[in-house]
């Protein structure tokens, strides 16, 4: 795809983060209604998480309707461009509903088929309207906070890095996740649980966390994320090889992810294992 196609996909998802984050936060400032729970009861998504993504379906099909669609919070379709809309209308809805100022949109555009193990994400930008923060990043052409231009800080020893990670709404899951952050939390400076994956991997790319690490995630927690922390020049991937997926992602500087990994992976089969014993 052409450096200008790229540039038109990248315009079109970041008036559309804008546009929804916005809408998003007019929502807020009337009330928060829980529209249903997903995975557990703490899973929750509200009417906003909805409205949201429907906002975001329109402006996107609008624009391009031959492009598929992945959304958390409604179906899938297949479209005949060959390219998919990666979508979180509100990644951090937990953090929303309490009115916590770290949630966001994100927006991605891949090529592809919409899985992580194989797809080339070409655009993304995701949305902080708490902040106003918004970071973009097309594919071969770095990634952005507004007009600053993002690269990961290197050379950080694990002794001094700050790490951020997440939790799994299901409580057994959450109990070996705290088990892996004991193991780890004598070994760095301090460890972060933010609430946005979008945001945290983004926060990888701006300096502000040296690696993030999750299991779990969907499609549509890190499509946008991943690439903007790619294109400031952090390793995101997961287990040896492998790409980043629902087993695991990380996030980091390069030669901090070659001392993190090995360590991650050996605390995540030693409590996985006594978990399965």
């Amino acid at each position: 795809m052409t450096t200008r196609a790229s540039a038109g996909l990248l315009r079109l998802a970041q008036d559309t983060a804008l546009a929804a984050g916005q809408m998003a936060a007019r929502r807020r400032t009337v009330g928060v209604q829980v529209a249903a729970s997903k995975s557990s009861p703490e899973d929750v998504v509200t009417l906003a998480d909805r409205e949201t993504e429907s906002l975001i379906r329109v402006l996107l099909a609008d624009a391009r309707p031959d492009d598929g669609f992945l959304g958390e919070e409604s179906a899938a379709t297949r479209g005949t461009s060959g390219l998919t809309w990666v979508v979180d209308p509100i990644d951090g809805t937990v953090n929303y509903l309490y009115g916590f100022p770290a949630w966001a949109v994100s927006i991605a555009v891949v090529e592809g088929d919409p899985d992580p193990a194989t797809w080339t994400t070409l655009a993304g930008a995701v949305y902080n309207p708490t902040g106003d923060e918004l970071f973009t990043a097309a594919a071969g052409d770095g990634a952005w906070l507004g007009v600053r231009r993002l690269q990961v800080p290197t050379d950080v020893p694990l002794s001094l890095a700050l790490l951020g990670t997440g939790f799994s709404y299901r409580a057994a899951e959450r109990e070996r996740q705290a088990d892996v952050v004991r193991g780890l939390i004598g070994e760095v400076r301090d460890i972060r649980r933010i609430g946005s994956a979008a945001l945290d991997l983004c926060s990888v790319a701006a300096g502000r966390l040296n690696l993030y690490y999750e299991r779990g995630l969907s499609p549509w927690d890190h499509a946008a994320g991943a690439l903007v922390a790619r294109e400031a020049g952090a390793r995101v991937g997961g287990f040896g090889a492998d790409r980043e997926g629902m087993g695991l992602l990380i996030a980091g500087a390069p030669d901090l992810y070659r001392v993190c990994q090995p360590l991650l992976a050996k605390l995540f089969d030693d409590f996985m294992a006594d978990a399965e014993a």
